[in-house]
């Protein structure tokens, strides 16, 4: 069923799988060293508490916790004295999720929108550990879901849910590509996302978007990693004779005659370019970029990509 937003579950959905707590706990603490140097600097949380940098040396008083009481000062000065930090900044983690009409395809093990949910699903419960706070901007349907920052389980409750909605319905009728979604969605990322921090965008990045220079803007400030999703059948084509492909973007209709080889050789070559280029304007927007399949152990694949 197609819900208010044009997203329904897509058809020969088999989900991203099991999400073994080894391979979390390795992930967490690439992500932890990804995102290191978004911890330290000027924005930081409000109030007194633990942390690392000291910022008062008191007496005692009823109520205080006393693990912060500071051995060297209480022997000095002959009463109990405390030490208060200013507690490290919770980092804010935003994933930006794609759901356009292409993430429904799939040959492989899963379908791309099954490895999204994953990747999301795997961050969304790291984001959060440690007092993090998590916000979602999905993209790609008619109305685009947005899910504010927030903390705790119930966070990585509602991406969930936002999650199980599926991705766009392939239109009615062809129709010209939308080719700004990316764009606005990074855009809108970066004037609601006013303190540095951790963006994962996953996306299989078919459209032809112009979303570098947004982008860009948005690595200037925050720690970017993104995760580019494929499928084997998009880097070449079998010899299985005439074909009829459909743009799920457009629903534009092709015939094509596979068992040519001239033909095959030109869409693996168009596709190898674009891919080069794409991993070329990913690496001068200073974003780590890491590829993911439908085929194999995405969640290995994306523990290896995090370095």
């Amino acid at each position: 069923m197609t819900t208010t937003a044009g997203v329904a579950p897509p058809a020969g959905r088999q989900g991203p799988g099991p999400l073994p707590r080894p391979l979390l706990q390795a992930l967490d603490l690439r992500l932890a060293r990804r995102s290191a140097s978004q911890l330290p600097g000027e924005h930081r949380a409000p109030g007194v508490g633990r942390g690392t940098e000291l910022t008062q040396l008191r007496p005692y008083e009823v109520g205080d916790d006393v693990r912060q009481l500071d051995a060297a000062a209480t022997a000095r000065t002959g009463e109990p004295h405390v030490r208060l930090h200013v507690p490290e900044r919770a980092l804010t983690t935003w994933i930006i999720n794609d759901v356009s009409p292409s993430m429904a395809f799939g040959t492989a093990d899963r379908l791309k929108a099954d490895v999204a949910d994953g990747v999301a699903l795997a961050v969304a419960q790291l984001a959060v550990r440690r007092g993090g706070r998590l916000a979602f901007l999905s993209f790609g349907a008619d109305k685009p879901r947005l899910l504010p920052p927030s903390g705790g389980r119930g966070a990585v409750a509602r991406v969930r849910r936002a999650l199980d909605e599926g991705v766009a319905v392939d239109p009615d009728e062809p129709r010209p590509p939308d080719r700004t979604v990316l764009s606005r969605a990074l855009t809108r990322v970066g004037k609601m996302a006013k303190a540095s921090g951790l963006v994962v965008l996953i996306s299989d990045f078919r459209d032809e978007d112009d979303w570098q220079r947004p982008l860009r803007r948005l690595s200037l400030l925050h720690s970017v990693v993104a995760v580019e999703i494929s499928d084997p059948r998009e880097r070449e084509l079998p010899a299985v004779g005439r074909l009829a492909v459909v743009d799920p973007e457009t629903g534009r209709i092709v015939e094509v005659d596979t068992n040519r080889p001239k033909l095959r050789w030109k869409f693996a070559a168009a596709e190898a370019d674009r891919r080069a280029k794409l991993a070329d304007e990913l690496k001068r927007a200073g974003v780590q970029h890491i590829e993911l399949t439908t085929e194999g152990e995405w969640l290995r694949d994306l523990g290896r990509g995090l370095r």
